[in-house]
């Protein structure tokens, strides 16, 4: 039985159709690759920024420098924290897009 056109107006509005397609563009490939090579470059900056972060709470630990022992300290609790994140991130987005998906 053929649907009116505020049947299948509603019927869109609740069902699209729409769903992840991975072969859908060109490119997809090359975007993946840049993707990861940013993931790369900011797991490299927070090592270095970790490294430092720890270096700034030694010294200001062994100099009585509280300000610096604090920075020092909060530096490498962020670098810690920005690695967990830019680790998880793909896994992140696979739960977030799965959780998502099971909404009616």
């Amino acid at each position: 039985m053929p649907m009116s056109l505020a049947d299948r107006a509603i019927y869109l509005a609740y069902n699209p159709g729409v769903t992840p397609s991975s072969g859908g563009l060109p490119g997809l490939s090359v975007l993946k690759n840049v993707v990861n090579s940013i993931n790369l470059f900011g797991i490299i900056a927070v090592v270095g920024a970790l490294a430092v972060s720890l270096g700034v709470w030694a010294w200001g630990h062994h100099t009585g420098g509280h300000q610096a022992e604090s920075n020092g300290k909060k530096g490498a609790v962020v670098a810690a924290g920005a690695a967990l994140g830019l680790g998880a991130a793909n896994g992140i987005v696979a739960f977030f897009s799965a959780l998502g998906s099971q909404v009616q």
